[in-house]
């Protein structure tokens, strides 16, 4: 069995900096194994090509694009606080290993595999937890001053991971024990051509790999671990229930007898307050007035349509108006505030696109909850005499 040994990392601490340099210089590996995968390598390294802002607008992924993009920007926060890049002990074990002429190999996974699990997994409370939790953070609320030297000690990182599945138990499966095991995997798998292993990884991943290493049977097949997960088209049966009610709704008010005044009213409402609630959030965003004019005028529709969303017609109407560029995902990359993260082009149309989401979504859900209220109706009346009127016109109208 070869030996595998491991030095668990903080991703911004200059103390995990010279401890992988000390490790390298003490244990001589045959290879070291860093925690990245090719993208994030070559985004530490500046290097590969950028996806194109066309890319960004047609995935229609924003809500997990703009967490993935906060994720980043209050990491670099972090590490700008303790005078350090981010991965930077990641890039330190690679250039000591390359003075050593020492194989590196990247044994992590490939990152948008491990956030489409993380996002996809996740339920509907626990993006909502954590979408507001990176809100907060970022904005500097409720925070508190971080011992970034601490985050490699076992206890402390054990108190963090139990808080945090607490706090979003399917994300938590994604983003730390499924990469527990891959790098167990990829760790074994370079014990068996090598007989001195050097894993630099980060201290909350230790643990996890080590049960691993020492119990093999016990790793999930690497097939599992790597594949997207397909989950149940939640959005789209809310979109047709959405879709369906409305219909009943308008169905039934109808044929209430309550008169072509109270069906207008009830029409004109679902109109406003989608689109005030979606334009609102737009401009909340720091969009553009004609955007959120484009939201205003779609969103009645889009939230009848379970495949189209109001804040993709805002995020064109954004991009057309701010011009993104593909350098600006280098700025994302680089922003050292909010306000720097907000100015940049690209990060403003993925912020109106999410946005003006939610605002229609609310819209949506505001408006069966106080429609009846708003138009002075009693709700059970209305439905069951627009109901009974309805199946009498069924009746009538059907030749058998």
């Amino acid at each position: 069995m070869a030996d595998i040994r491991l030095v668990g990392t903080a991703h911004v601490s200059q103390k995990s900096v010279e401890e992988v340099r000390a490790a390298i210089a003490d244990f001589t590996p045959d290879v070291v194994a860093v925690e990245l995968d090719a993208g994030r390598y070559a985004a530490l390294r500046r290097e590969g090509p950028e996806p194109s802002v066309s890319e960004v607008l047609q995935g229609g992924n924003f809500s997990q694009l703009l967490v993935q993009w906060l994720l980043s920007y209050l990491q670099r926060r972090i590490g700008m606080d303790a005078g350090v890049e981010p991965g930077a002990e990641m890039l330190a074990a690679i250039e000591a290993a390359k003075e050593q002429q020492i194989p590196v190999a990247l044994v992590d996974r490939d990152i948008r595999i491990t956030l489409m699990r993380f996002w996809r997994t996740m339920s509907f409370p626990e993006k909502a937890r954590m979408v507001a939790a990176l809100l907060a953070s970022v904005a500097g609320i409720g925070g508190e001053e971080i011992d970034i030297d601490s985050l490699t000690e076992q206890d402390v990182i054990t108190a963090a991971l139990e808080e945090f599945r607490k706090y979003a138990p399917h994300g938590a499966r994604a983003l730390i024990d499924e990469r527990d095991a891959y790098l167990a995997h990829q760790l074994i798998a370079l014990g068996h051509r090598h007989e001195r292993v050097l894993g630099v990884v980060g201290a909350g991943h230790v643990r996890g790999i080590v049960r691993y290493i020492e119990n093999p049977a016990a790793l999930p097949p690497i097939g599992r671990l790597s594949e997207v997960p397909k989950t149940f088209p939640w959005a789209t049966v809310l979109g047709i229930g959405v879709v369906l009610l409305f219909a009943f709704l308008i169905v039934t008010i109808a044929f209430s007898g309550v008169g072509v005044g109270v069906l207008l009213l009830a029409l004109l409402y679902w109109v406003l307050v989608n689109g005030v609630l979606s334009a609102a959030f737009t401009l909340a965003a720091g969009g553009h007035p004609l955007s959120a004019l484009t939201a205003f005028a779609v969103s009645w529709l889009t939230s009848l349509n379970p495949l189209i969303a109001a804040g993709w017609f805002a995020a064109i109407t954004e991009a057309k108006i701010r011009k993104p560029s593909t350098a600006d995902f280098r700025a994302i990359m680089e922003a050292d505030s909010l306000g720097a993260l907000r100015a940049i082009p690209l990060f403003r149309v993925v912020l109106v696109a999410a946005l003006a989401n939610i605002g229609s979504t609310i819209g949506t859900f505001a408006y069966f909850i106080f429609i009846f209220p708003i138009l002075g109706i009693d709700p059970q009346a209305v439905i069951l005499a627009g109901a009974g009127n309805l199946w009498e016109f069924i009746r009538l109208v059907t030749p058998f």
